[in-house]
């Protein structure tokens, strides 16, 4: 059995929009005025809604019972994985939102976002195709002169061709640094001949598209080693002539890899210029007449830093489906008698008070990641679109510092999230005919993807900490101890307030505990710890914003009533907010205390010690 799509409402999609987030701001903005407004949401999301469930759904328990193969040299994909990415595309649910003329309809990526969070959730192993695509097509259109743009654009838009980033090699994984694929001139300026070998390129082949455009980081022979001499090159699987036609590029499938999960995506191995005779475009400067130095990595990380926030995304809407599956069982599933009343009558298992935990420990971790996704993906509407330059400043630098924490505190908490919502199943859960066991694989790949979750919390001390010396996180910080002060006389969240207030100064004191790490010649400490306070950076910052919702589903359900219909929906908002901050939380002031022990045993144990 499949991932069963188990999103009811899109009623927190809705409530985000309309409710929390100022996104007027974002529906004025002259490419979506006239097309699309807040009220309109809850049209757009209900036909997504039912077309997830009876379209989407099905192909990916195809792909779960058909999974992805490679016969004779060539790949097969799950059946039905072709006419549900070209649907896609020909619909405008794909590529084509990226577009940047003036007169295409788009929708604002906070939207685009909520819509591919239910997507994922119905087909997981689809996304990937989609959202690379996606990331090669905005390379290109960024960075490519306007012959490569005419070459490659319309069809990666309309779908008929798909793209891929290719990094990583066998002898070079996170460290992208030590890559051995080269890059050698030709007669023509623009194009250069490519030979390498790249692994775990998903969707590095199919069957139904035309043509694979690689997005691609070489060596040109003679730049300078390490990053700085890395170039990134447009290499198709097949070679696009002048007049369009298509020729072998010398790009072969050496084998795809077998998975945990995903099983409907095709991870491929590739190898280029075997035969001498795969070409590819330069993207940017060529190294050998910019003193060694290529701009590759610095072009990758267009793509890879909203791959990262499409990562979060993606393994968010694996621990909402993950959720929805959990209650929908408990809702139904009939064992044991009320704890205090252990003569009466068997009840559906959300009753137990364990189990009710259980769901809202997932329930209140899904709003509080959403919040800070969504209103990362607000930012990202606002620093693409907004007139203003400082509003624009404001929320780069918003995304830039939450990038990290959506990634890597979505992607590590939804694994073992899924795990408690497994366990509600008890042995059932354990069984493949229940669709929770492969939801927790399918998932696990994202704390992996696009930078391990390692390097995305050095990203956030080492880069984050520092940008433009230290103001922008400040300010990031600052944001947060003004909402805790100009609200923490709430009387309805005073112990929550109290709960935040006590973990800002805790937070103080985890970031003078890593600075003196580095002035105590310590350096080992900072990656020893660093995931703890990314882990601890994303809690105290959700917080705040699952708080700020709790004070608005507060003030509503004062106002409607227990007998409106939205009374739950705000009571549930209520109470996952006051888990957060009460269970959650708290790991803030732990961590604090954790670092200022500032154990090194990870450190100091012998290497022959693991052997025993």
């Amino acid at each position: 059995m499949g991932a069963n799509f188990a999103y009811r409402n899109t009623r927190d999609f809705e409530f985000i929009l309309q409710e929390w987030l100022p996104t007027e701001k974002v529906f004025s903005y002259d490419q979506f005025a006239g097309y699309y407004s807040k009220e309109d949401v809850k049209s757009i999301f209900e036909p997504i809604l039912k077309f997830c469930k009876e379209v989407v759904e099905p192909v990916n328990e195809a792909g779960i019972n058909t999974p992805s193969k490679f016969v004779d040299g060539k790949v097969i994909s799950p059946p039905g994985m072709g006419d549900l990415f070209h649907r896609l595309q020909e619909e405008g649910w794909g590529t084509s939102n990226i577009s940047e003329e003036e007169d295409a309809m788009v929708l604002p990526h906070i939207l685009y976002a909520m819509i591919w969070e239910m997507i994922g959730a119905a087909n997981p192993s689809l996304t990937p195709y989609i959202e690379l695509t996606d990331g090669s097509a905005g390379l290109i259109q960024t960075f490519g002169d306007e012959n490569l743009k005419k070459t490659f654009l319309p069809k990666m838009m309309d779908g008929s061709w798909s793209g891929t980033m290719c990094l990583t090699e066998p002898s070079a994984g996170s460290d992208v640094g030590d890559i051995l694929s080269k890059a050698y001139p030709t007669d023509d300026p623009r194009i250069f001949k490519i030979k390498g070998t790249k692994i775990f390129i998903t969707g590095g082949d199919n069957d139904f598209t035309e043509n694979i455009i690689h997005l691609y980081l070489a060596r040109v022979e003679g730049a300078k080693p390490g990053t700085a001499g890395i170039s990134l090159f447009i290499v198709p699987k097949y070679w696009v002539n002048e007049d369009g036609s298509l020729e072998d590029n010398d790009v072969v499938t050496t084998g795809i890899e077998h998975k945990m999960g995903l099983l409907g995506s095709i991870t491929a191995s590739l190898s280029f210029g075997d035969n001498n005779n795969c070409r590819g475009w330069l993207l940017g400067v060529n190294p050998l007449q910019n003193d060694g130095a290529g701009n590759g990595m610095a072009q990758m990380f267009q793509m890879m830093n909203l791959a990262r926030l499409e990562t979060g995304l993606s393994a968010l809407s694996m621990l909402c489906n993950g959720y929805y599956n959990a209650r929908d069982y408990c809702k139904d599933r009939i064992q044991g008698r009320p704890y205090v009343n252990p003569k009466g009558e068997r009840v559906p298992i959300i009753n137990h008070e364990d189990i009710k935990r259980t769901l809202l420990m997932g329930k209140a971790h899904m709003e509080a990641i959403r919040a800070m996704i969504y209103k990362t993906f607000f930012a990202f509407d606002v620093r693409h679109r907004d007139s203003d330059p400082v509003a624009r400043k404001k929320a780069s630098n918003l995304v830039e510092v939450t990038t990290p924490l959506c990634k890597a505190y979505t992607s590590d908490e939804a694994w073992w999230l899924l795990g408690e919502a497994l366990q509600t199943y008890g042995g059932y859960g354990y069984m493949n005919e229940y669709p929770i066991s492969q939801i927790a694989r399918d998932v696990k790949i994202y704390s992996i993807w696009e930078g391990t979750n390692f390097i995305q919390s050095l990203d956030l001390v080492g880069r984050k900490w520092s940008m433009e010396k230290g103001q922008i996180f400040d300010e990031f910080i600052q944001d947060i101890k003004n909402f805790y002060e100009a609200n923490r006389h709430n009387e309805a969240f005073l112990k929550e307030f109290i709960i935040l207030g006590d973990a800002i100064e805790a937070y103080a004191k985890i970031k003078n505990t890593m600075q003196d790490f580095k002035k105590d010649q310590c350096p080992e400490m900072i990656p020893l710890f660093s995931r703890r306070v990314l882990t601890a950076t994303a809690q105290l910052y959700a917080g705040s914003l699952i708080l700020d919702q709790a004070i608005i589903a507060d003030k509503k359900a004062r106002e409607i009533g227990c007998d409106h219909y939205d009374y739950e929906f705000y009571c549930g908002k209520i109470a996952s907010a006051k888990y957060y901050l009460c269970n959650v939380v708290p790991n803030v002031m732990n961590t604090a205390v954790i670092l200022k022990h500032a154990d090194a045993s990870a450190i100091d144990i012998p290497i022959g010690a693991f052997e025993y």
